[in-house]
């Protein structure tokens, strides 16, 4: 019995080369377990990163990291790079605060060739690469790994188009584990799925096997394989579609992405070729641990859990998420409405539409990581008479903003944007955190968008979109809501029109939250207001509070809890609930220009947001009041716990209350 694990003297890629092949298949097993201990306490991308890991080893262990470069696509399959590249000590403050990224970052390591966190890019920067060499004359060795859903979007293609044309030499590693985030889609899955079952292909390769094994050399072995490949498998399999060879990329047969000795044998000599090459490597998606195997598309991306039982460890939370409160009112609004169509790419379950596949599966769309053709399709379907909702993480949104702007916006179509995961998104870090979509879209003209502060406002934001029609964006965040009651008939919004939720100063010179007839059936701070207390009404008597904070989406809840706190300290101030980033209400920003500060808070980039919109009002209103703008500066925020990012941002209630306190001295 071994007293230590081969892991431990694993410092860098190079030690690797020192290993057996049986070395490698018990570090194999170790680093398995490393990831499950890890993840248990962290939460993380389990399944992709278990189903990768003897990828990752044969790699390293043939390539001369960090002179070669070893590309991922995504990096949800990069634990196990993590841990031999000199990581594995800092492993366990893996995703969180002021810990190392879950996702590959050139700053934390010379071994993460770029910050990949979003699919279909790997293909691109590696042809840059393998360029740059072919312009110096280095021999350095590109190898991009990349999984097969992310093979299937557009600038994967695009990549693969053009090595094919310049015959660039490098390796693409194609983990093809039959599974993206949900299940794939497209002809391009189908046609893998054919060269996975193709006994004819199987036959080939077997083949090609014999002719390399026999060769004497490498280099003539190498010198074959192309010519061999090619004519062998354009007359087996050109019935099934060889889409690579037919872009000029040799593509070996499929092969067991659990067998070091195959991965290695197979990378050494593919490397050896003057020319673009595709591993076509098939794995399992959370191999080496029974819940992930059963249940990949939840270990896809899983918080904390129970080893031995695979189920969630976190606190359960007393509230829905907003992605949940989406789902539910969308699939009231298609009972109600049969134009309603709803379309995902890649992220049923994420995006809370399981449901909404469920009820009314013909209505659902699932176009794969494809975010372009889900926006493109969107409109061709709004020109077609029908209302398409694209529910969409922020972040990959911004794939899609040319059809945004070009195909929805400017013939001003009937299409929702459902931005769920807006603002911060916390462990996932930098490419993930939904910081630009305020900018991105309140520039966009024809474009309207609603930040809601609660479930409810979310429900009514919806309902409003739908029922006005046009170009419609509307933002929430990741994450348990504040607990609103969401009516069963949802409000509709008067456009571009606040309510407030905090009056600074009431009739008896104390300061209070407005608290009847909330606007949209919620009890929360956030949701408490009477709506015909929205803008253009002064307080009672004439008296104007101290600050007014204009807060959009889910900032109206600490920016309630701010003007508690500054109450305290005898300062009074009024917090209005903009639900509308575009058209802004005013009147609201002109009762507010009233006070000594105006105060806007987003989550979001400051550079192009909400808050530039209130101070191009002012300006435009020649309105001689302080301001303050509150948001995420000119930065990118890393990752870590929600809470904590706030704070040091300065955007939960104490900093929010420090702000306008220090901003009024």
């Amino acid at each position: 019995m071994r007293n230590s694990r081969i892991l431990d003297a694993v410092n860098a890629p190079s030690d690797l080369k020192a290993l057996t092949e049986e070395d490698l298949r018990i570090l194999a097993q170790e680093i398995r377990e490393q990831i499950i201990a890890t993840t248990s306490v962290t939460g993380g991308h389990v399944a992709s990163s278990l189903g990768a890991v003897e990828i990752i080893l044969a790699a390293h262990s043939v390539l001369n990291a960090p002179k070669d470069k070893l590309i991922f696509d995504v990096g949800h399959q990069a634990y196990a790079h993590k841990l031999v590249t000199g990581r594995r000590d800092a492993f366990s403050t893996l995703r969180s605060y002021h810990g190392i990224s879950g996702f590959p970052r050139p700053s934390e390591s010379p071994y993460d060739v770029h910050p990949s966190g979003h699919a279909s890019d790997s293909l691109s920067v590696a042809t840059g690469l393998a360029k740059a060499r072919r312009l110096k004359g280095t021999d350095e060795k590109i190898v991009a790994l990349i999984g097969d859903a992310a093979l299937s979007g557009g600038m994967a293609f695009e990549a693969l188009n053009y090595m094919g044309q310049e015959q660039l030499p490098l390796v693409i590693i194609l983990n093809d584990n039959e599974m993206s985030i949900s299940r794939n889609v497209g002809a391009l899955m189908k046609h893998l799925g054919n060269m996975r079952t193709t006994t004819q292909y199987r036959g080939a390769r077997d083949a090609l096997q014999e002719r390399l094994e026999s060769s004497g050399a490498a280099g003539r072995a190498m010198a074959q394989l192309g010519k061999n490949m090619k004519e062998s498998m354009k007359q087996f399999v050109i019935p099934h579609s060889m889409i690579f060879e037919q872009l000029g990329i040799v593509c070996t047969a499929p092969i067991d992405g659990h067998d070091i000795h195959e991965l290695r044998e197979t990378l050494s000599l593919v490397l050896e070729m003057d020319a673009p090459v595709l591993m076509h490597v098939v794995t399992k998606k959370g191999a080496g641990y029974g819940p992930a195997r059963k249940d990949p598309e939840r270990f896809h991306g899983v918080g904390p859990y129970d080893i031995a039982t695979g189920l969630s460890t976190a606190p359960k939370a007393a509230a829905p998420t907003y992605t949940e409160t989406f789902g539910a009112a969308l699939v009231r609004e298609a009972a109600e409405n049969p134009d309603v169509v709803a379309i995902t790419a890649a992220m049923e379950g994420g995006t809370g539409l399981k449901p909404f596949a469920a009820a009314y599966p013909d209505r659902f769309i699932d176009v794969g990581i494809a975010e372009e053709q889900a926006v493109g399709m969107a409109s061709g379907l709004a020109i077609g008479g029908k209302k398409p909702v694209v529910a969409v993480y922020s972040t990959f949104m911004q794939r899609a903003f040319d059809q945004m702007v070009v195909n929805v916006a400017l013939p001003k179509l009937d299409v929702v944007f459902a931005l769920d995961r807006a603002g911060l998104v916390g462990n996932d870090g930098p490419t993930h955190h939904g910081m630009f979509d305020l900018a991105y879209t309140r520039m966009v003209p024809n474009m309207r968008v609603l930040a809601p502060s609660d479930e409810a406002e979310l429900a009514g934001a919806l309902h409003t979109a739908l029922l006005l029609g046009g170009p419609f964006a509307i933002r929430y965040p990741r994450g348990a809501g504040v607990g609103a009651h969401v009516p069963k008939v949802p409000q509709a919004f008067e456009v571009g029109r606040a309510r407030v939720v905090r009056e600074g100063v009431p009739a008896d010179g104390g300061a209070v939250c407005a608290n009847e007839g909330s606007s949209a059936g919620g009890s929360s701070a956030a949701s408490a207001g009477n709506n015909s207390a929205a803008s253009g009404g002064s307080s009672a008597g004439g008296a104007q509070p101290d600050a007014a904070i204009l807060a959009f989406g889910h900032m109206a809840v600490p920016a309630v809890e701010a003007a508690d706190l500054l109450a305290e300290r005898g300062i009074n101030v009024r917090v209005v609930d903009m639900r509308w980033v575009k058209p802004l209400d005013r009147e609201a920003v002109a009762e507010a220009a009233r006070t000594r500060l105006v105060v806007t808070v987003e989550e979001g980039i400051v550079a192009g947001g909400a808050g530039e919109g209130v101070l191009e009002v002012l300006s435009e209103m020649g309105a001689d009041v302080r301001t303050c703008v509150l948001g995420i500066r000119d930065q990118y925020v890393l990752q870590g716990k929600t809470d904590l990012l706030l704070h040091d941002l300065g955007l939960d209630a104490e900093g929010i209350a420090a702000s306008v306190q220090a901003a009024l001295v």
